[in-house]
């Protein structure tokens, strides 16, 4: 299996981000030249190294009201890998090196499309991810300044007070 390299298409502008995406490239590269005990145990740093990615992005995503898709592609992926450790526990090895083929696909997909996305609002918007500050938060999109268009203001008032348990 070839080594995933780092290169400038996986280069988000985002430092923090970036720098958690140089991690993971060399800890997947870490697996590709052990078997065995020593292949389970650069798995489990792997994994360990995932949850943390995973989690600094999704408390960025949570603090900004992110799309909840991308958590989910997260959990979905960290499942995977965590049931494929599992099983290569067992002696299922080759599971193992079948996961470790498909990472590189996934992962240049992900830093495209999901990643590039949250980089590029997180830009936008201006959030720092190390205080959690927005300089410049999203605007409303509407003209009675709420964020749905959809309901009229009479309308929204009326939802707004019976949410409340008052009488509109």
């Amino acid at each position: 299996m070839a080594a995933m390299e780092w290169s400038e298409k996986l280069v988000l502008g985002l430092a923090p981000m970036d720098q958690t995406h140089v991690e993971f490239v060399d800890a997947y590269n870490r697996l590709l030249n052990v078997s065995g005990a020593e292949l389970l145990a650069e798995m489990d740093v792997f994994i360990a190294h995932t949850v943390e990615h995973f989690d600094q992005e999704n408390r960025w995503m949570e603090q900004i009201g992110f799309p909840a898709c991308h958590k989910a592609e997260h959990d979905r992926v960290l499942a995977v890998c965590q049931d494929v450790r599992k099983r290569m526990e067992r002696g299922d090895e080759a599971l193992g090196r079948q996961l470790i083929r498909e990472l590189p696909v996934w992962f240049d997909n992900h830093v495209a499309t999901m990643d590039a996305a949250l980089s590029s609002y997180i830009e936008s918007i201006g959030f720092d991810t190390e205080t959690g500050e927005i300089r410049n938060p999203p605007q409303a999109d509407c003209e009675d300044g709420s964020s749905s268009c959809c309901t009229p203001p009479a309308k929204a008032e009326e939802a707004a007070a019976a949410a409340e348990g008052q009488p509109a």
